[in-house]
């Protein structure tokens, strides 16, 4: 039988932390989540849409526990500012679901002066769960969901210039992004397991799914190839709540393992229910995740502080 959202146990007395939550399949988790008794902090960076968000879930969930807090990932000090307020409001955090993302976008710089789509998908990202991570730590068994994109198999980490720079194509600049959400979700699993912490480090990717990035990302004129990719997106798309549940099944199936990834299980992982899949070669390698990593903290300025082992 496939793994369904029916499947997600009780999640009372957790804390959730999704990013992108007011929309898309980040607003598919925070309802579904919702829904099993979890308390569901949910954080973008649009004041008014968040706040409607959370009140469609009310609608559907009165008793739910919804909280709606700014966060803007193209933005280092919007990223401090919001782990400084989720400081001083929860003692604890059970999974943090890096869900947020843009795609495809025209060239353009975060307020730091990194290519929106590697600083808002991985750079943003990153500094999100560094300064998380004592609670993280803190809490036991907690997981770190981070989403990523079949587009991962096409990405590559040019590190002598990752802000794209000398030349920019759309769609290489996100394969490069999500590649990088893979590597450092595996990455930080090994530094989980090097110092024996009990949290887990997990990624997901939902194949072809209806969602809020496909809809306001992609541009419907331009480019042959932009064209072809918009239809050829509503073409194979599969509905959001199919596609939603990979990584709902990383963030609260007993089964799932650090370090795993998880997709749909379908022809070439487009459609489908979760099931376990393989990261590409280059995801794997952990060189190049160590590289990925460091480059990472010297252009965000966040190192992890691990606790001292006995």
């Amino acid at each position: 039988m496939p793994w369904t959202d029916a499947d997600i146990p009780d999640q009372s007395d957790k804390t959730f932390l999704i990013t992108g939550a007011n929309s898309g399949l980040g607003y598919l988790s925070a309802l579904i989540l919702a829904g099993k008794n979890a308390q569901v902090v949910m954080a973008s960076r649009n004041k008014s849409k968040a706040r409607r968000a959370q009140e469609l879930i009310l609608e559907e969930f009165p008793a739910a526990q919804v909280e709606t807090m700014l966060l803007d990932l193209a933005s280092l000090r919007s990223i401090h500012e919001f782990a400084a307020a989720f400081h001083r409001r929860y003692n604890r955090l059970d999974v943090l679901l890096n869900n947020a993302g843009v795609m495809a976008t025209p060239y353009q710089l975060t307020e730091d002066g990194f290519e929106m789509q590697f600083g808002t998908n991985h750079l943003g990202h990153f500094t999100l769960t560094g300064l998380l991570l004592d609670l993280l730590l803190a809490t036991p068994h907690s997981r770190v969901v981070t989403v990523t994109s079949l587009a991962e198999i096409m990405g590559r980490i040019r590190f002598d210039d990752l802000q794209r720079r000398k030349s920019y194509e759309r769609w290489t600049a996100y394969g490069q992004s999500k590649l990088a959400n893979l590597l450092f979700a595996i990455e930080l699993e090994r530094r989980f397991r090097a110092h024996e912490s009990q949290a887990i480090s997990l990624a997901a990717h939902p194949g072809f799914a209806e969602s809020n990035l496909r809809k306001t990302q992609l541009p419907g004129s331009g480019s042959a190839l932009q064209r072809f990719m918009l239809n050829f997106f509503e073409w194979m798309s599969q509905d959001g709540f199919i596609g939603v549940l990979p990584q709902l099944y990383a963030a609260t199936a007993e089964r799932a393992c650090g370090g795993c990834y998880y997709g749909p299980d379908g022809f070439a992982q487009i459609h489908g229910y979760p099931r376990q899949v393989e990261p590409t070669r280059k995801a794997r390698n952990p060189e190049l995740a160590r590289r990925l990593w460091q480059a990472s903290e010297e252009l965000t300025g966040v190192r992890y502080t691990w606790p001292k082992q006995a």
